[in-house]
């Protein structure tokens, strides 16, 4: 029985990590900024977008920000990161958010 109430305290526990507080995203600025899930919740989402780069995973995120000042987003949330099959190509995607509706532009 010791067991099982391990199993559920631990259950438990794991879904507390996937909750996140709510925190203000930071002041817009000129160019694309990126945040965590907790800034984005009050945010417009725009869409996604997604690249396919050779590099490095620091080349993929400059790609996303590249992508994300493109689209005209103040803002984007980088979901994922990975190298391909092709060693030295990278993919990454994010999802891009503007201001909220409701606060007229102004964080």
């Amino acid at each position: 029985m010791s067991r099982l109430s391990l199993f559920f305290v631990l259950l438990l526990t794991g879904c507390s990590l996937t909750q996140t507080t709510p925190q203000p995203p930071p002041p817009v600025q000129a160019q694309a900024q990126e945040i965590t899930r907790a800034q984005s919740t009050t945010l417009t989402r725009l869409g996604t977008v997604s690249v396919s780069v050779r590099g490095s995973p620091d080349d993929a995120a400059r790609a996303i920000a590249a992508k994300a000042n493109e689209a005209g987003a103040k803002y984007y949330v980088i979901q994922m990161v990975s190298e391909t099959v092709m060693p030295g190509r990278w993919y990454s995607t994010a999802v891009l958010y503007g201001p909220s509706a409701n606060a007229g532009g102004a964080q």
